[in-house]
């Protein structure tokens, strides 16, 4: 059986244009956990959320992540929280190739700002109390981003090319 490629990091660091690329490089299939959960259940990330609570989502999220993990040739992108709930590092570690896409909180914050997707928890913030919570989330969080057996420096994602690099990068790293 081929192990999981999973692909964890803070949110706008490339997690799903990476794997996608991987998962089309590597003849696998991509799933990003997200959006298997909507799929699932019919049901916007940020619905269950606002709804049912981040208790609830997070429960969910952990099965979805066991469900999804042991599929065979997988490229997994996993949201930004993922790895930092229950033993989901560890277990991500036991099943597949764990891959930390690392980021600057600056380099965060210029992708958030070109990013057109809605993201609930950075709702309603100036750019100062912005810039404060990626750091802090971001520093909460790197403990258990860490755990991956691989780090992959994605603050040079700064074109195409780049990302093409990276990709081949951590195909190269699976072999």
């Amino acid at each position: 059986m081929n192990k999981s490629i999973i692909l964890v990091g803070y949110m706008c660091v490339g997690k799903t244009t990476i794997g996608r690329d991987l998962a089309k490089l590597m003849n696998r299939t991509f799933y990003d956990l997200d959006w298997y959960i909507e799929e699932r259940y019919h049901t916007k990330v940020s619905q269950i959320f606002a709804e049912k609570g981040e208790a609830h989502f997070r429960d969910l999220e952990r099965r979805m992540l066991h469900e999804v993990a042991e599929f065979e040739n997988v490229v997994l992108s996993c949201g930004g929280g993922t790895p930092c709930f229950f033993d989901n590092i560890d277990y991500m570690n036991q099943v597949g190739e764990v891959f930390y896409l690392k980021a600057s909180p600056e380099t965060i914050l210029q992708h958030l700002s070109m990013s057109r997707g809605e993201r609930p928890l950075l709702k309603d913030k100036t750019p100062e109390q912005l810039q404060q919570f990626v750091t802090e989330q971001l520093a909460q969080r790197e403990p258990f981003y860490s755990k991956a057996r691989h780090i992959v420096d994605v603050n040079v994602l700064d074109s195409f090319d780049k990302i093409k690099f990276v990709t081949q990068d951590i195909a190269n790293a699976i072999g």
